[in-house]
């Protein structure tokens, strides 16, 4: 029946009075009902709502769909026969909406055959259209996700992608990996592609490795993300998957030898496993890549001409990069922090002993070095070593010179300290630390008193890059032969560069930012440009700069990328990291610092030798 009105009528024209009947002791309206009813006395409407219809509602229906009763179609899948209602399965399905909310002829057929499809699934999947819920296994969790996906259950299809990322293993991954390409399960996909890689080592032995076709063996093989210790472990994983049948494969090998990075290989390697192995004998393209890798290790100085994928080290075997203390906003940090180039994070894993500021870290024997510095009142001369392992600090025999502000080096196994600023004056002389003998010397002094000097290794000499001598920043650049115990000035910059930062790659030196500020003007802007140096013509050249001017960067090669962290622009400790493409001319920035630094000492300490 209709409600009642609420509203109140105060004011009434003439026509609108009630009538008095003295005999009820009341007025009534016109049309006999009561002007003083109850509901008149209320001043709001209301709206009921049941908090349990919906669900009542679902229940009676997944009664009527169990006692096939009101159904009005009977999907047919096999020899699976399901009696449901339109309605329901069109309010629970895109699929089933478009299909009998249109023209199609499914929309009138009291039957309908859906061809491919599991009886079984379909029915799971029918009812949880009527109740919300369903039961995922692991021997039906991909049928029910391929089913879920022709229905347009999307609520399905997640909950069985998250199921099956929960079941990821070595033995599963890879079968996975193609069941989510093959339904279009993009972060599925994704995950049980990253799963495949980071656990790349325990999927070689299984069997669905051993089953893939070689289209999939290239697409991994390309992936420099697998997560191996090094180029070998490839090698040998092409080699179990061809040997697993040798016929078939044969004509496959070239293609995939071609994404091993043979040239990245020991020598050893290539004569021992590759050179006499016969299924590369007869064939051309194989002898091609293996003369090819045997070059970029006869011919060193020719490298930087022989550049291609496969000179590009996967990231799991360039090893580890730390960035070890600097000066920040607390003026003087002592955490470590490790760079993971797979994951594109930094981590702390570890603090100095002390506070340090312009210090020279090296690596000896897989060893962090630290070597001099100051503390914030005097210059050291002191020398700590942490041992990655253990994680425990050890001190080691002090060098004869105070210094801060150093460059330091290692050259064919002993340790060199360049230059710096004891205290008092500028410095010209270099010590060498002989890790068999635990002790230092001196050798031949620079021509140039240097401190914040760029200090780096290349073609067996030793070069002292920039820096400032008291009264200027200097542009001047000279190298250190061992064998002669001699310096010999080499080819200036074009801009002088105090702080300045420095590394090698592929047979160039490059000189990273820096500055030409005198000290009474800490804010003068800094330098963005970056210089490589050519040894073999003994000159420089401008190539692409990095995206903002700072000085005090620190500098380290990391695969085939030159790594530039952290610094300071003048004004600010930087978190910024950039890496260098060589082959592009072009930097790209990758994950910051989590404490903006300058004057980091960054190094990297590769994986050990298989």
């Amino acid at each position: 029946m209709a409600s009642p009105s609420r509203e109140r009528r105060d004011n009434h024209s003439p026509e609108e009075q009630p009538d008095s009947h003295s005999d009820h002791g009341m007025a009534t309206s016109r049309n006999g009902g009561s002007e003083y009813s109850l509901t008149s006395l209320a001043g709001h409407d209301e709206c009921f709502c049941s908090l349990h219809h919906a669900e009542t509602s679902l229940n009676r229906m997944e009664a009527y769909l169990v006692n096939n009763q009101l159904t009005d179609v009977t999907l047919i899948a096999g020899s699976r026969h399901i009696p449901a209602h339109r309605l329901v399965l069109s309010a629970g399905s895109e699929y089933f909406a478009a299909m009998f909310t249109s023209d199609l002829r499914e929309a009138t057929q009291s039957e309908v055959v859906l061809q491919d499809v599991d009886g079984d699934a379909l029915w799971m999947l029918v009812h949880y259209c009527y109740t919300g819920r369903i039961e995922l296994r692991e021997d039906t969790v991909e049928t029910l996700l391929s089913t879920a996906c022709l229905l347009q259950l999307t609520a399905v299809v997640d909950a069985c992608c998250s199921f099956l990322m929960k079941q990821l293993h070595p033995s599963n991954c890879i079968g996975i990996r193609l069941f989510a390409d093959t339904q279009g399960c993009m972060d599925l996909l994704k995950v049980a592609h990253n799963f495949t890689t980071e656990h790349f080592m325990e999927v070689i032995p299984n069997q669905e490795f051993l089953m893939l076709p070689a289209d999939e063996v290239a697409k991994l093989l390309a992936s420099d993300d697998l997560n191996v210790p090094s180029e070998e472990e490839i090698f040998h994983a092409l080699m179990v998957w061809v040997k697993s049948d040798v016929a078939s494969r044969k004509k496959d090998v070239s293609r995939l030898l071609s994404l091993v990075k043979l040239p990245l290989l020991m020598p050893s390697f290539i004569a021992d496993y590759i050179e006499t192995n016969p299924l590369f004998r007869e064939d051309r393209v194989c002898q091609d890549l293996i003369m090819e890798a045997l070059k970029y290790h006869l011919l060193p100085e020719r490298r930087p001409m022989l550049q291609s994928p496969r000179t590009r080290p996967r990231k799991s075997t360039v090893g580890d990069l730390y960035a070890v203390g600097g000066m920040d906003a607390n003026k003087g940090a002592t955490s470590i922090e490790k760079y993971d180039l797979r994951a594109n994070t930094w981590n702390h894993v570890a603090s100095m002993s002390g506070r340090r500021l312009q210090f020279g870290v090296a690596v000896v024997d897989g060893r962090l070095y630290v070597v001099g510095g100051r503390d914030g009142l005097k210059t050291l001369n002191t020398v700590e070593c942490y041992d990655i392992k253990s994680k425990t600090w050890t001190t080691l025999p002090p060098m004869s010179t105070h210094r801060h502000g150093l460059g330091v080096g290692i050259l064919e196994g002993p340790l060199y300290a360049v230059g710096g600023h004891d205290g008092w004056s500028y410095l010209n002389t270099v010590e060498r630390w002989d890790p068999q003998a635990r002790q230092w010397s001196y050798v031949a002094p620079m021509s140039t008193q240097r401190s914040t000097v760029g200090v780096a290794v290349l073609n067996t000499k030793l070069y002292a890059v920039g820096g400032r001598d008291g009264s200027s920043c200097l542009r001047t650049v000279e190298c250190y032969d061992p064998h002669t115990n001699k310096w010999l000035s080499c080819a200036p910059m074009a801009s002088r560069r105090g702080g300045v930062g420095v590394g090698v790659v592929n047979g160039y030196l490059y000189a990273l930012g820096g500055h030409d500020a005198s000290a009474s003007n800490p804010s003068a802007p800094r330098f963005d440009t970056v210089e490589r140096y050519d040894p073999k013509t003994d000159t420089w050249t401008q190539v692409a700069s990095m995206s903002i001017g700072r000085d005090a960067i620190g500098v380290c090669l990391l695969g085939d990328r030159l790594i530039a962290v952290g610094g300071y622009d003048g004004q600010h400790y930087l978190k910024l990291v950039e890496a260098y493409d060589t082959q592009n001319n072009e930097w790209q920035q990758v994950a910051p610092l989590n404490t903006g630094r300058a004057g980091a000492c960054i190094v990297v300490i590769k994986n050990p030798l298989p």
